[in-house]
């Protein structure tokens, strides 16, 4: 691994406001973001990325390439929950296997958001349609999710519907926000993109920090539940990431030279969902343990991924 790479990601401004959050938490403080500025704070992210991205899409030439990332993503994000499925379902049942595929298959729009600051560090451009890759995400591995469970579950009186998959995958707020995002940024002129970037560009690295913050406490106070499940969560947590994130950044190389956005798939496939997925497998799966699997997702995978991840992704693409 890259040392010097390493170093200057563990000094990025947003990484050392997350390691606060937790810190405040080991010393027992009251620090703490309060519940409604945080929504904010993620909704304006969610916004923000959103509308630069569908910007810099209406701007972008279409090229095979891009469709190929479209296809290899979303093939990323169908086969992921397929095969962690059957790793999990014989450990943890069938409830918990489908959300924890679920959140593994699905993506973390904090994590491509930290990402990116990352790639603005190294001064490594990429494709705005990699947002609108993004915003497609959520929804294939929630339907996988949702889809396994209903097959596999001993209990077949209570089958989601199809229309019930696919409200649960598109009606999701974050979901909607960005999609609704890039799309009126996509539509916006230049002039009228340019009015509001001391909005959407000039403050977000210091929302991205406070929130980083406020994701720090959470996982702190999440860490210590996980720990009751044993060693095979806990490893699930990072081998998989590691395999799913340095896979994709290899394969990628062969529809893409583009540096940021080999680095972004990879992040994408590296990353588990802590906030859309939760959300949807409160109502598909309420039988799933919400402290088994959003822990893992938060807990391990994004501070994993935000440390030695990014470093170990951006290495295999340099190799």
């Amino acid at each position: 691994m890259n040392v010097d790479l390493l170093l200057e990601n563990l000094t990025n401004p947003a990484l050392l406001f997350f390691l606060l959050g937790i810190l405040a938490v080991l010393l027992k403080s009251d620090l703490e973001i309060p519940g409604t500025s945080s929504q904010f704070i993620s909704l304006y992210l969610l916004f923000s990325i959103g509308f630069k991205g569908g910007h810099e899409l209406a701007h972008a030439q279409f090229e095979m390439s891009i469709l190929w990332s479209i296809v290899l993503a979303i093939g990323t994000s169908i086969l992921i929950p397929l095969y962690t499925f059957f790793i999990i379902k014989p450990r943890l049942g069938t409830s918990n296997a489908a959300a924890i595929a679920a959140s593994y298959g699905s993506i973390s729009a904090v994590t491509f958001i930290t990402a990116i600051s990352f790639l603005e560090l190294q001064d490594i451009s990429f494709g705005g349609h990699m947002v609108a890759i993004m915003a497609m995400l959520e929804a294939p591995a929630i339907m996988v999710g949702v889809l396994l469970l209903n097959f596999f579950k001993e209990d077949q009186q209570n089958r989601l519907t199809p229309k019930e998959i696919f409200q649960h995958a598109f009606t999701n707020g974050s979901v909607l926000l960005i999609l609704g995002s890039l799309v009126a940024g996509w539509i916006a002129s230049d002039a009228q993109a340019k009015g509001i970037e001391p909005f959407t560009t000039d403050i977000f690295k210091g929302f991205l920090a406070i929130f980083l913050l406020d994701m720090g406490i959470s996982s702190g106070r999440k860490i210590g539940k996980l720990f009751k499940h044993g060693p095979f969560v806990l490893a699930f947590s990072i081998i998989i990431p590691i395999i799913n994130g340095c896979l994709i950044a290899w394969i990628s190389g062969f529809i893409t030279t583009e540096v940021g956005d080999r680095f972004l798939l990879s992040i994408l496939a590296a990353s588990a969902s802590y906030i859309a997925v939760p959300a949807a497998m409160k109502i598909a799966a309420p039988e799933a343990n919400p402290s088994l699997y959003l822990p893992m997702a938060l807990a391990i995978t994004f501070p994993f991924n935000i440390t030695l991840g990014f470093p170990i992704y951006m290495q295999v693409i340099n190799w």
